[in-house]
């Protein structure tokens, strides 16, 4: 009776009955090793989840036996039952017959006795780096449910985000298309040196047929206009859309349906997989993003294709969540790509992506600088490797 306030519930893990209530989180813990039935187990679990539940597997790593069968011969680790031999492929494999999908899976505990700095160092490092991750002696898998019900026909707000971009404004209203409930266009005007602020005055007053409206940026750089936009944005989806058109507005619904029907709870653009145009990304870019994208997939545990996108698309509930946690790696991401990445990994949302054809821009100048940014991109990864990945 030393916590009251908790529940203890002994039951058969085939069979049991939790009444009328949904989890967040549901962890599973050196269980399925034990299992007779593993599907049976998981189809038990579906009707105490909802879309935002997230469920946490541990199993041991079968690389293991010969030293855990010492250490029980010689009475220092406990005797199991006969063990199932689930790899990740097979754990993998029986969520998605369950009816669950796999989000991420990573390895812990290369050292499970207490050496003095040993055992620290081993388990905080070398168990996330190959090929000394694959010694580990504990496996984790995170999943979701799928195909639970998602609002149904949800609304949009289209962040753009507009600095020196007079000459796209006129083509941005008449090629941002409307999606599901209905459609908002927030432009965010970050302190231009030409009329693109007045640009964006004239285009809302001959499209009053479009839901718009206009900021004026405080701050400075990207991802500060983002989040100000996102601030007063009523949609139930939010979208970021660059105002030099280098990303083809057409394309959003694309991101829309994986969104609206389930299938994600992220959408990241993708430049790197359709040929580009000329002169759309200099090649010391081009290496950069590939880099970054590399690092991402690495450190977030989800396939990053290409990090730097412009374009991305959530839930504003999720963002939300997002700002709320936003001290946890600090508020130094100029642009607000990385500061998306990092917090949707945190809050453990399935990322998707959707290739889109990149293209040159028209008008203007971009607004990037190459080496000091990358650099600054770079001091992001390590400091994101201390509070994702080595922790």
């Amino acid at each position: 009776m030393a916590h009251p306030d908790l529940e203890f519930v002994l039951a058969d893990a085939h069979e049991f009955d939790l009444g009328p209530r949904i989890f967040d989180y549901i962890v599973v813990s050196d269980l399925v090793n034990d299992l007779w039935d593993v599907q049976a187990m998981l189809v038990q679990l579906r009707p105490y989840c909802a879309a935002h539940t997230r469920l946490i597997f541990t199993f041991y790593n079968h690389l293991w036996n010969i030293p855990l069968r010492v250490a029980q011969k010689f009475g220092v680790a406990t005797p199991n039952l006969p063990q199932n031999w689930l790899t990740q492929h097979d754990m993998e494999n029986l969520l998605e017959i369950s009816g669950f999908q796999p989000l991420r899976a990573w390895q812990e505990a290369i050292a499970p006795l207490p050496v003095p700095l040993l055992s620290n160092f081993a388990n905080r490092y070398l168990a996330k780096i190959s090929p000394f991750r694959f010694m580990s002696m504990a496996n984790f898998m995170l999943a979701r449910p799928l195909h639970k019900s998602m609002p149904l026909n949800p609304t949009v707000s289209v962040i753009v985000a507009a600095r020196n971009e007079s000459g796209h404004i006129e083509e941005l209203m008449a090629r941002i298309p409307e999606m599901g409930g209905g459609t908002e266009i927030i432009f965010v005007e970050g302190n231009s040196t030409d009329d693109t602020y007045e640009a964006i005055e004239r285009s809302i007053a001959s499209h009053s047929d479009r839901d718009c409206r206009l900021l004026k940026q405080l701050g400075k750089g990207k991802g500060d206009a983002v989040r100000a936009g996102f601030e007063i944005a009523k949609g139930d989806i939010l979208m970021i859309l660059d105002a030099d058109i280098t990303v083809p507005p057409e394309d959003l619904p694309r991101f829309y349906e994986l969104m609206a029907n389930g299938s994600a709870e992220f959408v990241n653009g993708v430049r790197l997989v359709y040929p580009m145009e000329d002169d759309a990304m200099r090649f010391a870019n081009l290496l950069g993003n590939k880099f970054f994208s590399w690092a991402f997939s690495w450190l977030l545990g989800q396939a990053i294709r290409d990090t730097l996108c412009g374009t991305k698309v959530l839930w504003r509930s999720d963002y939300q969540r997002i700002a709320d946690n936003r001290s946890y790696f600090g508020d130094f991401d100029p642009f607000g790509d990385f500061d998306l990445l990092f917090g949707a990994a945190r809050l453990n949302l399935k990322i998707m992506e959707v290739p889109i054809r990149y293209r040159a821009r028209r008008y203007g100048e971009t607004n990037i600088s190459r080496w000091s940014h990358g650099w600054l991109l770079l001091k992001m990864v390590v400091f994101a490797a201390r509070r994702i990945k080595f922790i």
